[in-house]
């Protein structure tokens, strides 16, 4: 135990910064976020990760992977993290950002049996988070009568916004939780016809690692991934960020246990990893429920048959016609993964199936953008791939097939040129007809479907205070898209100059560009319904960070945005400082903002502080000014509470949102409390 340093906390802020990049679109960072902590809840074994493991942490050049790879081949197992600094090309910060990641250990041997172990283990926890929007939203007030007496909608619950977490894990040993979540609006309440028991959505899993030849043994919910993406996906897509080398490569994790709130994307079953010498053997067998709307047709002889409409993703459930939606449909899973890792570390490569199966046909509205898109009952998808490390060079890629015929592919490489450049290069092509429901690969778009693009990505390191990054990607689409009802091309690059003469002090710059097109709106003339037209868009970002004193952290930003269409130039800007004061049991962290956008398109997103394991990156457009206050405070070694208040004040409007998310006001209130309570400390 003396030979190695405690493991130090992740730092949020910091992980955030690297590897998500400013954002112009919706996405659930939240469900993102959740798969990141996976990694550092169950650290890497340093004496046996392979290049491809040891690349998931995006943190090592592939000449650093291949560094250590060999320096274990010479040397044997690490003895100890100190050990770390004797490998070549291994600096003091990169070894900093690594800890929290990996372990040592020279035998996975377990001492005590494992009701004894899970008994005792001090990762053991409940924790509690309470959300809530303080104005009153629309659809929580009295329902208006309309003139032939109907009522509007309105929400049945409450506005508290609930979320409770029960979680029990030792890294690489076994993890077992269950985790419950009640949204604004809906109600708490017990009623089987509706399956709504207490809690709005419950999700649980027992997972098992290293038991015999059994790698991972998990039941309940779960998520895979496996090659980069393109069958497996586990809901891990990082986009394209301020890492612009690395982050192009995904990585097969496996089996690993689904512990976030979103109420789709994951496995429901039992989830296997069998080893035998240097083969992988996995299994998935999954049968769930999906919320969505069906219809009823009538076929070629006037027979009626119900089959899906549609798919409600969005997890709510406040309104009756919310309600109607839940659970209306099964999926049913049965998939594989079959993996060979050489001996060497430095090569695997295995294949993919997956068949997905409805309890009735889906059928979509018919719409020009949507022909190709699935249709049916049943769904195959199958892939081939492989990662190879070859001195300072790392090549991965995969190609599948679906049952539709269409193909998708993803090859490219990341290489360290000399120890001060890296680059990557990264080429995709996904078919209009290419379906994959659980893929989640490197793309432009939120799936893998009717794309092609290139991708380079460069960092620079020409002294030690000096950092740049750099990426351009051009992509295109063959077919049309939601919202665009023309084959498009379009381009987004990158540009980062990071420079931090001290530890104490960092200062960035940031600028993305990104040009795409779109509808314009209906003209309303016959001949011409809908025109394209192509919209530039422009993000900056410049930072500056300073620890004032050992406790005492300061930071300064500026963002803008500026979007050109053929008819006008929009801009957009935000200024805010930050805070952050700690003291032994206690640490406080404050942000005041303003901000000034012309519209919706030139939104800015900026990250926030939040209270553990929770995840924040509002958008603000109009104008006006934001701010929040967090609190923690470590009550004794068992409890911990977090108190988060913040504020939105437009200056622009009298009211708030649209539809009964609507406030009649100038501001929005919120508070979260959250308190973790550990059960063995």
């Amino acid at each position: 135990m003396a030979q190695s340093p405690p493991i130090p906390e992740i730092n949020q802020e910091e992980l955030i910064e690297r590897l998500f990049p400013i954002q112009d679109e919706e996405m659930d960072y939240e469900s993102v976020y959740e798969m990141l902590l996976q990694l550092y809840l169950n650290p890497i074994n340093i004496n046996f990760a392979d290049s491809e493991t040891l690349q998931s942490t995006y943190l090592l050049s592939p000449t650093q992977i291949n560094n250590l790879i060999q320096y274990r081949q010479v040397n044997g197992p690490l003895i100890s993290l100190y050990e770390l600094q004797a490998i070549p090309g291994f600096d003091l910060e990169t070894i900093e950002k690594l800890l929290p990641f990996v372990i040592i250990e020279s035998s996975p041997q377990k001492t005590k049996r494992f009701i004894e172990r899970l008994k005792s283990e001090e990762q053991s926890y409940f924790l509690f988070r309470h959300r809530k929007v303080w104005e009153n939203r629309r659809g929580f007030l009295p329902p208006d009568t309309s003139r032939n007496g109907t009522l509007s909608t309105r929400y049945l619950g409450d506005p508290n916004d609930l979320y409770l977490r029960f979680r029990v894990q030792h890294s690489r040993d076994f993890s077992i939780g269950f985790t419950m979540d009640k949204d604004a609006g809906e109600q708490f309440i017990w009623d089987r016809k509706t399956a709504r028991f207490g809690f709005n959505f419950l999700s649980y899993h027992f997972t098992r690692y290293e038991v015999g030849k059994w790698k991972t043994i998990s039941i309940g919910d779960f998520q895979a991934s496996f090659g980069q993406g393109l069958v497996f996906g586990a809901g891990y897509s990082l986009g394209k960020g301020a890492e612009t080398v690395p982050i192009v490569k995904r990585n097969t994790n496996g089996i690993i246990p689904y512990t976030a709130s979103m109420e789709f994307g994951f496995f429901r079953g039992i989830g296997t990893t069998y080893s035998h010498k240097n083969w992988l053997f996995s299994l998935i067998a999954s049968n769930t429920s999906r919320d969505g709307r069906g219809s009823v047709s009538l076929d070629s002889l006037e027979n009626e048959f119900n089959h899906i409409n549609s798919f409600n993703q969005s997890g709510l459930h406040r309104t009756p016609s919310e309600i109607s939606t839940k659970r209306q449909f099964r999926e049913y899973n049965l998939g594989t993964n079959i993996q060979y890792l050489h001996r060497s570390g430095k090569f695997n490569s295995g294949i993919n199936y997956l068949m997905t199966k409805f309890d009735r046909s889906w059928i979509r509205d018919p719409r020009p953008y949507n022909h190709f898109e699935f249709a049916g009952q049943i769904n195959q998808i199958g892939s081939i791939y492989s990662n190879f490390s070859w001195k300072n060079f790392l090549f991965f890629g995969e190609s599948g097939i679906s049952k539709s015929g269409g193909m998708g592919s993803v090859f490219g490489f990341i290489s360290s040129l000399n120890p001060k450049i890296d680059f990557s290069l990264l080429w995709r092509k996904y078919d209009r007809d290419f379906h994959s429901f659980y893929g989640n690969s490197f793309s432009e778009g939120t799936r893998p479907i009717n794309e092609q693009g290139t991708y380079l990505g460069l960092e620079i390191r020409p002294a030690k205070q000096w950092k740049v990054n750099g990426y351009f990607d051009f992509f295109r689409f063959p077919w049309l898209k939601y919202r665009l009802y023309a084959p498009s091309s379009g381009h987004e690059m990158l540009l980062r100059l990071a420079f931090s003469p001290r530890k104490d002090l960092r200062a960035f710059i940031q600028i993305r560009e990104e040009q795409k097109d779109r509808n314009l709106s209906d003209s309303g003339e016959p001949s011409l319904p809908y025109r394209v037209t192509t919209l530039k868009k422009l993000n900056g970002l410049i930072s500056l960070e300073y620890n004032i004193y050992k406790n005492l952290f300061w930071r300064s930003r500026i963002l803008f945005s500026r979007v050109n269409d053929q008819f006008a130039i929009t801009r957009g800007f935000m200024v805010l400082q930050d805070l952050n004061f700690k003291k032994e049991r206690w640490k406080i962290t404050g942000r005041f903002a303003l901000f000034d956008t012309d519209n919706y398109d030139t939104r800015i997103y900026a990250f926030e502080n939040n209270v553990l394991w929770t995840f924040s990156i509002p958008a603000f457009s109009g104008q006006g000014q934001r701010y929040y206050l967090l609190g923690e405070f470590d009550l004794n070694p068992k409890i911990t509470a977090y108190l988060r208040f913040a504020k939105t004040s437009y200056t622009d409007r009298e009211s708030i949102g649209t539809g009964l998310q609507t406030i009649e006001g100038t501001g929005i209130t919120e508070t979260t409390f959250l308190i973790r309570y550990f059960l063995n400390r």
